[in-house]
């Protein structure tokens, strides 16, 4: 993994290597980066937040607890 200079890497992110982050780019906070981020860009990866109705309660039954 690259990362240039000038770029700016928010906090809890994730590159999954190899990855190259451009000069200037901005990597938002959270994101699971996968793909190269070209000088000068802004790269936000996240998936929108999935809510399943009662999954925890059937997760566990699945896993017998």
């Amino acid at each position: 993994t690259v990362i240039g200079n000038g770029a700016f890497i928010g906090s809890n992110t994730a590159l999954v290597a190899p990855v190259s982050v451009g000069e200037g780019a901005i990597i938002g906070a959270g994101s699971t980066i996968t793909e190269d981020v070209s000088d000068n860009d802004l790269a936000v990866a996240r998936a929108a937040q999935r809510s399943i109705r009662r999954g925890a309660e059937k997760l566990r039954a699945k896993k017998g607890k």
